[in-house]
């Protein structure tokens, strides 16, 4: 089981991302979950990413799937769908994806609630649904603009026949 000391030399090994060759960081990923338990739910999330930020990304949907299945939960469980619908549209799933995105977004809401639309919004785009996939995002953009928040999700709706809320 990942014990916090080993989540921080996992952070450590994150941290050095960008002056690893892309090899040897998944390989000292594997090598730092080769510690813990071979479904250890946090482990596997951790060589999903390594894969994922690598490029190796059908690889990283593998690990993803078995992180979920071994129980992966908190905030890791709501990371793991947003990089698992990421890496299925990148791989020709864009329906699973967006699939995942809708059963995660059902859960509730958290900090990750704009990652979560963005995803969802790219998704779209990839499916052909351009007007929705800009609607999605605007109206995640909408609570951040210091004015026009009202404006901006009313037209958002309409880009996709609704009507203004409220």
């Amino acid at each position: 089981m990942a014990t916090e000391m080993w989540e921080a030399r996992a952070d450590a090994l994150w941290d050095r991302f960008d002056d690893m060759d892309e090899d040897a960081f998944v390989q000292a990923m594997l090598d730092l979950a080769a510690e813990c338990d071979p479904e250890d739910p946090v482990a596997l999330f951790e060589v999903g990413g390594a894969h994922d930020s690598t490029g190796r990304t059908a690889t990283a949907v593998g690990y993803y799937e078995r992180a979920v299945a071994a129980g992966l939960s908190g905030v890791r469980r709501r990371r793991v769908s947003i990089q698992m619908a990421s890496s299925l549209r990148e791989i020709g799933q864009p329906e699973r994806a967006l699939e995942l995105i809708e059963e995660e977004q059902a859960r509730g809401s958290d900090a990750y609630d704009g990652a979560l639309a963005m995803c969802r919004a790219l998704t779209l785009a990839k499916l052909g649904r351009d007007r929705e996939g800009l609607s999605v995002a605007l109206i995640a953009l909408a609570p951040h603009l210091p004015r026009y928040q009202r404006s901006t999700v009313a037209y958002a709706r309409g880009l996709v026949g609704e009507a203004p809320e409220g």
